[in-house]
């Protein structure tokens, strides 16, 4: 039961993550994954396991309390990486969220996003530009979507598309719960001149129905730890950088 309460939340998870989150040894989560997976529970991929009803992903406000440490190393490299001065897009992910959090203290950004969570980060400060998606905005996670979203951002020439993934494999590469967000993702990529996905090491090996598009449209990944031997080869034949986010404590990125 505590495994599949914890993969309602994260939808689908590693074996090495579930024994450390549930402070038991990975023989004791196969064991009992080989169980529920003979009920039809839940479904085996190499290193992982899901839900075999998993259609959606958890909410917004989930996802930016399901590993937070990881999420704040990668957006910390990611910012890094930003110079004062860049113009950059970030999606609506929650790990895009905390890598507006590690922008705060750059100055004179342009920024162009449909997420409520990353303007209110960078908006009104340091000399910052940032341009915000029209459209309705979406209750579970205050993102704007739709065509209006859509033909906003093709205005746009940036520097830097940061995009989120909801799972990462060695067959489908960089993949996403719902179709608005892989629309936007796909069109913020054809406006940005480089390509990074932060992503934490939680979404490899994980499954979701929309993948983003072809991994080598994808210039750099930057994640927490080495993907397993599987991903990386497929990674690398799609010429797509891995660059891992330092052991150094993460930052408090709080508001």
């Amino acid at each position: 039961m505590e495994i599949l309460e914890e993969l309602k939340i994260l939808g689908s998870c590693r074996i090495q993550d579930l024994a450390r989150r549930l402070d038991v040894s990975e023989e004791t989560i196969r064991r009992n994954v080989r169980s529920l997976a003979e009920q039809g529970i839940v479904r085996k991929v190499h290193g992982g396991v899901y839900l075999a009803e998993a259609v959606q992903e958890p909410t917004f406000s989930q996802r930016m309390n399901v590993n937070p440490d990881a999420k704040r190393r990668v957006a910390a490299a990611v910012a890094a990486r930003i110079r004062n001065g860049d113009s950059l897009i970030l999606d609506i992910g929650s790990t895009t969220a905390f890598v507006a959090r590690a922008l705060r203290n750059h100055h004179d950004l342009f920024v162009v996003t449909n997420s409520i969570a990353v303007a209110q980060s960078l908006a009104t400060r340091n000399n910052n530009r940032v341009f915000m998606a029209g459209g309705e905005l979406r209750p579970h996670d205050a993102g704007a979507f739709g065509r209006e979203a859509i033909n906003f951002v093709r205005q746009f020439n940036v520097q830097h598309a940061i995009l989120s993934a909801a799972a990462i494999d060695a067959t489908t590469g960089f993949m996403l719960f719902d179709m608005q967000e892989a629309e936007f993702s796909r069109e913020i990529m054809r406006r940005s001149n480089h390509v990074l996905v932060a992503a934490d090491s939680s979404k490899f090996g994980g499954l979701a129905p929309i993948r983003i598009a072809p991994p080598e449209d994808v210039d750099l990944l930057i994640t927490d730890a080495a993907p397993p031997a599987d991903l990386q080869d497929f990674l690398k034949q799609a010429n797509v950088a891995v660059e891992i986010a330092s052991d150094v404590p993460a930052p408090d990125m709080s508001e």
